[in-house]
């Protein structure tokens, strides 16, 4: 079972890319949801007042995938669809590449343009640190105070991270029931799953 994903690391550096005195400025951003997207065209808008075109793609998810490939004014597929292509040649999710285009007076044809875009966003690709991250299953697993112990020592022997936990009273017994939200490599979540679930008093449920 795969449960591993490649991501960039940070924010990729400005790269530049010249063609017949066109110039591809190339970006790279590590995101999580579409919403990320708007604010960053923006910024990018206000650092480049003179330019034509903010040429994106971007795909987001790992088991269901989330794409987008915008051409912005440009020829139908000569941007977006050659920036997306390098997302995918590189493996990658969870990312966005834009590419900002200021036009240099000679028109460089649909074959043209496809080449700048598609290398633009493959300097700026190549530019980043490329991570491997886990897909991860998160759970709650809540119990009475009184088995925290139990709950703690197959989090521990596991080795599960923690993602939240707190305390709350239970209204029939006035007693402190414990909420832990945990998070586990898909390909050892149905054993942690069946751990807590054999546990007396103890229920987990998927988040």
């Amino acid at each position: 079972m795969k449960d591993t994903y490649n991501t960039i690391a940070l924010p990729s550096e400005e790269t530049l890319f010249k063609e017949k005195n066109s110039k591809f400025f190339g970006y790279a951003f590590p995101i999580e949801s579409e919403e990320e997207v708007k604010p960053i065209i923006e910024t990018l808008k206000k650092q480049h007042p003179n330019a034509g075109h903010f040429c994106y793609a971007y795909q987001i998810g790992t088991e269901t995938i989330q794409y987008r490939a915008n051409d912005d004014g440009e020829p139908s597929n000569t941007a977006g669809a050659p920036i997306y292509g390098q997302i995918q040649s590189f493996g990658l999710t969870n990312v966005l590449a834009v590419v900002v285009r200021i036009f240099g007076g000679v028109k460089l044809g649909v074959g043209g343009l496809i080449s700048a875009y598609k290398t633009s966003a493959q300097i700026t690709l190549e530019s980043c640190e490329i991570i491997e991250k886990t897909i991860d299953v998160h759970f709650q697993i809540s119990f009475d105070y009184k088995n925290m112990n139990k709950v703690m020592r197959v989090i521990k022997e596991k080795k599960l991270d923690i993602v939240s936990q707190e305390m709350e009273i239970n209204e029939d017994t006035d007693l402190p029931i414990g909420k832990i939200a945990i998070k586990t490599r898909k390909k050892n979540a149905e054993i942690v799953f069946d751990i807590f679930k054999s546990l007396f008093e103890i229920d987990i449920i998927k988040l």
